[in-house]
């Protein structure tokens, strides 16, 4: 019965880093390919946020490369640590003015800290490059 459990945990953090991986990368690529990194810096400078180009470009590749970091599992619970805080400050500086509820509110940059908090302490699971390498495995058959 543990091996079983142990399989289906390792499954379903598979499937929370791809769909994770996924939105992170999207949004990534929009800052990259839509608004254009300066775009994000002027973004940036109106909420007063300093050094803004250096944030840009800190949040732009943050959010692409590791989302695709979360997807392959690689380097998973620093690359999740990293996003955590990045959807810490969207929560707060961003969007906590605004209510919980979309469009405006907090509710998905903090749902997005939350699920890749819960990574930092899992770790990515079985099928991951994690893994692979023999970084450890932490899931709550295996503890």
């Amino acid at each position: 019965m543990s091996q079983l459990w142990s399989v289906s945990v390792d499954r379903g953090l598979l499937l929370v880093r791809v769909a994770l991986g996924m939105v992170f990368v999207a949004h990534g690529w929009q800052k990259l390919a839509v608004n254009g990194v300066s775009g994000v810096a002027t973004g940036f400078e109106q909420m007063g946020f300093p050094l803004p180009m250096l944030n840009a470009v800190i949040i732009t590749a943050v959010e692409f490369g590791g989302g695709l970091l979360l997807i392959a599992g690689a380097g998973t619970r620093l690359v999740a640590a990293l996003l955590a805080f990045a959807m810490l400050v969207a929560t707060v500086v961003v969007h906590g003015s605004g209510g919980f509820f979309l469009p405006t509110g907090y509710e998905f940059a903090l749902t997005l800290m939350l699920v890749s908090l819960a990574l930092t302490q899992t770790g990515a699971g079985r099928y991951s490059v994690d893994a692979r390498l023999g970084a450890r495995i932490a899931s709550p058959a295996l503890d």
